[in-house]
């Protein structure tokens, strides 16, 4: 655990005010929820809670049946990383901090369909540098009772892919259907 020196009082609430560049280095936003551990030394944890994170085994069979079936690299993310891969690097971009490019998508709770081979790639990790890794994507957000969750992305690598309506369709139901696997 790394010490931040900093030291905060619990108010007559129990509440405790973590600190804002804490916040933004973790990128915990107002309204985000954490979830709450203790270990046997007496620490009290708190970790920022990922809804669709508790799905990572099923949303890696689901990445995996969407890339055998479109030949494309899919990708399944949370609101703050890549919970799942298929048919792309996992060391590259498995657990890695999303893009602000992508998480505005997401947040705007647009879909995003780069169709012509003209058009400049969205990164999709922080990692990514603004080259032109794909030559088009297709990403969906993933709505949970009106909250954007994550999202469901389509890249291809090869020239001349353009994404059309049946890979957009493949995307949206693959965002629908994990959707639903939240409110169960």
């Amino acid at each position: 655990m790394k010490a931040t020196g900093v030291v905060r009082r619990i108010d007559d609430l129990g509440r405790i005010v973590i600190p804002k560049e804490i916040r933004k280095t973790l990128r915990i936003k107002e309204g985000d929820p954490l979830e709450i551990f203790t270990d046997t030394d007496g620490k009290v944890i708190l970790k920022k809670y990922s809804p669709i994170g508790e799905l990572s085994e099923f949303a890696t069979g689901y990445a995996e049946t969407l890339s055998k079936t479109t030949g494309h690299i899919a990708y399944i993310t949370d609101k703050d990383s890549v919970i799942a891969i298929s048919g792309g690097s996992k060391k590259e971009f498995l657990d890695q901090s999303l893009s602000k490019e992508l998480e505005k998508v997401m947040d705007n709770k647009v879909v995003y369909t780069s169709k012509e081979n003209n058009e400049v790639s969205l990164p999709i990790t922080q990692n990514d540098n603004n080259s032109r890794k794909y030559n088009s994507q297709v990403i969906y957000p993933i709505i949970a009772d009106g909250d954007v969750i994550g999202s469901v992305i389509l890249l291809s690598k090869e020239p001349k892919t353009k994404m059309g309506e049946t890979e957009l369709k493949v995307v949206q139901s693959a965002a629908g259907f994990l959707s639903k696997q939240m409110e169960i």
